[in-house]
C-alpha cells in the first residue's frame, strides 16, 4: 500500500492493489519511500538489482509486469527485485527516476543496477506494442550476461497461479483522500 508520509496517489489505492500484488507474487519488494531506494539501489555488494518503475497504463505495463514475470523463470536472475509505483509511491518513484540518471522519465520502464550504477535500462517505448513473450525474450540473454543469481524466481507452480492484471489506466479512478 502507499506511504501516507508521502505526496498523496494519483489513483485510488484499492484500485491498483492487484497490480502491486502480481509484482509481489513472482519476488518484488515494493519502494515507498526516496530512503528504501537509496538502502535497495545505492549498495556496493556486487549484486544485481532489478527495479521496475511500475504503472497503470494498461497497454504498456499490462505486458511489462507478465513479461517480466515470465522472465524471472529463467534459470539466471537479478539478486534483488525493486518495484516502485508511478503515480502511486512518487516521492519514491522520483529518486528512482534520479538514480537511472539522464534518461527521460519512464512509466512503466526496467532499470537493472549492479554496485548502484544503471547497467541497462527498458524504457516505456521498448515495451509498448510487445507481447509479455516477447519482453521475457529480451530479457532473458540479459540476465544470463549480467546477472549470477539462480533462477527462477518462484517455481514453475507458483507462476502458473499468478493472475495478470491488464485494465486500462483511464478507468482507474483517481484518488480523493
Amino acid at each position: 500500500m502507499f506511504n501516507i508520509q508521502s505526496r498523496s496517489p494519483m489513483y485510488d489505492p484499492n484500485a491498483v492493489q492487484h497490480m502491486r500484488d502480481e509484482l509481489v507474487a513472482v519476488g518484488f519488494t515494493e519502494l515507498l519511500t526516496p530512503e528504501e531506494v537509496e538502502k535497495a539501489i545505492k549498495v556496493n555488494d556486487d549484486k544485481t538489482t532489478l527495479v521496475m518503475i511500475n504503472s497503470v497504463c494498461g497497454c504498456a505495463a499490462g505486458s511489462a509486469r507478465p513479461g517480466i514475470s515470465l522472465a524471472l523463470q529463467n534459470d539466471v536472475i537479478p539478486d534483488k527485485l525493486f518495484t516502485g509505483f508511478a503515480g502511486q509511491d512518487r516521492d519514491a518513484v522520483d529518486k528512482i527516476r534520479e538514480l537511472v540518471g539522464n534518461l527521460p522519465a519512464s512509466s512503466p520502464s526496467f532499470a537493472l543496477f549492479k554496485n548502484g550504477e544503471l547497467v541497462h535500462f527498458m524504457h516505456r517505448h521498448e515495451i509498448e506494442g510487445r507481447m509479455p513473450e516477447e519482453i521475457s525474450e529480451y530479457w532473458g540473454p540479459i540476465f544470463n550476461q549480467k546477472c549470477s543469481n539462480k533462477g527462477p524466481s518462484i517455481t514453475p507452480e507458483q507462476f502458473a497461479q499468478i493472475l495478470h492484471a491488464k485494465s486500462c489506466g483511464s478507468k482507474i479512478p483517481l484518488y480523493n483522500g
